[in-house]
């Protein structure tokens, strides 16, 4: 199983060498061979995932079974959890999508206007607040869990 996991590092050392080596030298058309080696690197990547996958199943129904008193957490709760989670990662990625339309006019509006700057901090309160309200959400459903 850790040859595995050493396969899916080496993979991604593997994809970040050749995404730095782009930056450096953008692909021209003349080199065609960079399309293969992404390929047969992702497609490394995804085959050790699956098998990864598949490995870990088999260990976790290989295991002898254990009685429910002793097993601190259920998939139920596991799932629970997991759905506690979901509003802050949505409101999360809410907030980013608003903080930057919202941060790139305030810096454009600081630069003509620099008085209006506490205004442009309270746009981007309001917009970092719906993080916060995110997370709010998914400390009172965990509340709800205990």
């Amino acid at each position: 199983m850790y040859w595995l996991l050493a396969l899916i590092t080496f993979s991604l050392f593997g994809i970040i060498a050749m995404g730095i080596y782009f930056e450096i030298r953008p692909v021209s058309k003349a080199q065609t061979w960079f399309k293969s080696t992404v390929v047969v690197n992702l497609f490394t990547f995804v085959l050790a995932q699956i098998g990864l996958l598949l490995l870990g199943i088999q260990e976790v129904m290989a295991e002898p079974a254990v009685t429910e008193a002793a097993r601190e957490i259920s998939v139920g709760m596991g799932l629970a959890m997991i759905g506690v989670g979901i509003p802050t990662a949505f409101a999360t990625i809410g907030a980013g999508i608003a903080v930057g339309p919202v941060g790139a006019a305030s810096l454009a509006v600081i630069a003509e206007k620099p008085e209006v700057f506490g205004r442009t901090l309270v746009y981007l309160g309001l917009a970092e607040g719906i993080a916060i309200y995110g997370l709010v959400v998914s400390i009172l459903l965990l509340g709800k869990l205990g």
